[in-house]
């Protein structure tokens, strides 16, 4: 399983982002106040430091489908040996999961126009014993990326199984 450390899991494009997109995400997002005029008016916009509308750092392009047409819905469950198996490795038979935490770094803005890439890589597997028995943590990391290829998220999620 550790030679699999660094592969890719998935790699999902977005549309371009649109000025509309960043708008309601904002409008969302501070409500019931107003969002600021960073996120919505171009004249405001370009008296700041971004020189333009930006994103808000946690807008997400993928929230209602990518590029690469609608999610497929799961069956209602997930299955904790999915890692492996996507992988062709022999899983670890582990049984239960829950969320370890969620780490970002965020890079450039996202602007209108912008197409974003996001690459979700398997990071990482560590082992703890805990008091339930030996849990097995994986690390994903899932790296966005603009058009000029600039790194706009870099997520950490850790999936403690046991």
């Amino acid at each position: 399983m550790r030679a699999a450390q660094g592969a890719e899991l998935s790699r999902t494009v977005s549309f371009p982002v649109s000025e509309s997109d960043i708008r309601r995400w904002a409008i969302a997002v501070y409500f019931p106040e107003p969002p600021p005029p960073m996120f919505w008016d171009a004249t405001a916009a370009e008296r700041t430091i971004h020189k333009g509308i930006v994103a808000p750092e946690e807008f997400n392009p993928f929230a209602w489908m990518s590029a690469d047409g609608p999610a497929v819905p799961d069956d209602g469950g997930y299955d904790p040996d999915s890692t492996e198996k996507g992988l062709g490795l022999r899983p670890p038979g582990l049984r239960n999961m829950l969320n370890g935490g969620v780490e970002v770094e965020y890079g450039v803005r996202m602007r209108p126009g912008d197409v974003i890439t996001s690459v979700r890589r398997l990071g990482a597997y560590s082992e703890r014993t805990g008091r339930l028995g030996t849990m097995l943590m994986t690390v994903f990391e899932d790296t966005w990326t603009n058009q000029r290829d600039e790194r706009v998220k870099l997520s950490t999620m850790t999936l403690i199984r046991y």
